[in-house]
């Protein structure tokens, strides 16, 4: 019962290759609900196999691709069941960085551009910003705004995780100058002309603080110039890039069992808050600090966890120094921790003042309070700003989500897959240990790497 529960939510989200060498140690979710999935893995070449090996060498003619693993067969692809061009078939545990939200091919997806009107989305792909079909603002209330989180009513639409990272930063800069500005929100010509050369005042310098993690490793929040500055989870993403200077504070490190620490994990969580505030004390007059970004749990960085109280206290801070809280739910947003949205598990006193999604969601974006929306045009602006056929997608994924009360389902097998890794952790201590986590988002140490091949 438990393998047939799991099969249909469970993945490993760390990589692919952790099916075959040294990562298998995190746990996400992807819903699947295709029928006649294979019954189980099928391993019938070496991995990776001939035809993929053939594929990257093709390939690295074209591009740098070292971090290709193996190749997909999308067409034999199947619910969870993820082919390769060789015929191996895998339960996919990786789920393309953890952005296919109800596995392969389901019919839902195959059958969503049935109608004309939906092919013309497809093929007419509009420059949002400035010509959105007539059917746009409704797409936008009856999708996105229908999952929006508790207390968030506006959403900007953009194309990727570090894009609605990137645009978010913008919307919190812009309101922290324009209260700095005394609410005026014009600009005189000193303003306009120093903005062009990158100098104060058209260029203040500001920052956004992020978060490291146990370790060294830490948030990952994009790969762009201002979410890479945010980004602290693997060296490799930023060296040779100069990247702004900006805060970094601690996240907390638990120890495990929980309930074992509460009391060392409580006072952890007092010593990480205060690193917060100190930051923003160090940061005032060098590059004051005009927002927060934090994941609900650091996905990239180790899926480390922090409790309800500690992102509790840290919107109390924020509120109190003026500066935004952006909630980076590009990982954890759609459903994996069994809510729609992470931050709902939290019970803030009120809504995050920016939420920002991509991946399972299948479009990017942000949601955020009113007083986010910039009074000018073009200053959260680009080419896209976001893909009208993906919320044709998206619309039939919450659909499924909602009919078939995914979200329960992965709450309720989040819980026994949780348990039985406890008891496992209980039985072998000298193997496993840390199990944490919400809902299938769950995640546990191994003592070796040896232990994961």
């Amino acid at each position: 019962m438990l393998r047939r529960e799991i099969s249909r939510t469970l993945r490993i989200k760390s990589s692919l290759p952790a099916l075959f060498t040294k990562e298998c140690r995190n746990y996400g979710t992807s819903y699947s609900t295709v029928h006649q999935e294979p019954s189980g893995p099928q391993i019938k070449t070496e991995i990776p196999g001939p035809k993929s090996k053939a594929l990257l060498k093709e390939m690295m003619d074209i591009q740098q691709c070292g971090s290709v693993q193996i190749f997909a067969n999308l067409e034999k692809s199947a619910g969870n069941y993820f082919a390769d061009a060789d015929g191996n078939l895998f339960l996919d545990t990786y789920t393309h960085i953890s952005s296919v939200p109800l596995g392969y091919n389901h019919p839902a997806l195959l059958n969503a551009f049935s109608t004309d009107s939906d092919v013309r989305t497809l093929v007419n792909r509009p420059a949002l910003g400035v010509f959105p079909s007539d059917d746009w603002p409704k797409k936008l209330r009856n999708v996105l705004l229908s999952v929006a989180p508790p207390g968030l009513h506006h959403v900007m639409t953009m194309m990727c995780g570090a894009c609605s990272n990137e645009n978010a930063f913008k919307a919190a800069f812009i309101l922290y100058c324009t209260r700095k500005r005394g609410g005026r929100t014009t600009f005189t010509d000193e303003e306009l002309k120093t903005a062009l050369l990158n100098i104060p005042p058209g260029s203040p310098e500001l920052s956004i603080m992020s978060f490291k993690g146990p370790n060294r490793n830490g948030a990952f929040h994009g790969r762009s110039f201002g979410s890479l500055a945010t980004t602290k989870s693997k060296a490799i993403h930023k060296l040779d890039f100069p990247t702004f200077e900006w805060p970094v504070a601690r996240f907390p490190e638990y120890k495990y069992p929980l309930e074992e620490f509460k009391r060392e994990n409580e006072q952890e969580d007092k010593e990480c808050l205060a690193d917060v505030e100190d930051q923003f004390d160090r940061w005032e007059k060098k590059k004051p600090i005009a927002g927060v970004i934090i994941e609900p749990i650091q996905a990239e960085g180790g899926d480390n966890e922090a409790s309800p109280e500690f992102f509790q206290e840290l919107q109390k801070i924020c509120q109190r120094r003026g500066a935004a809280l952006i909630m980076d739910e590009v990982q954890t947003g759609c459903g994996p921790t069994g809510k729609m949205w992470c931050h709902e598990h939290f019970n803030l006193q009120s809504p995050p003042d920016l939420v920002t999604f991509s991946k399972k969601m299948l479009t990017g974006g942000f949601y955020f309070k009113p007083d986010y929306l910039p009074p000018q045009p073009f200053r959260i602006f680009n080419t896209w700003m976001g893909d009208p056929s993906k919320l044709v997608l998206l619309e039939q994924v919450i659909k499924v989500i909602k009919t078939e009360s995914l979200l329960q389902l992965v709450e309720e097998t989040g819980k026994i897959l949780k348990s039985g890794l406890h008891t496992l952790e209980t039985e072998f201590p000298f193997m496993i240990n840390s199990v944490r986590g919400r809902g299938t988002f769950l995640a546990f140490d191994v003592a070796t790497p040896e232990l994961t091949g």
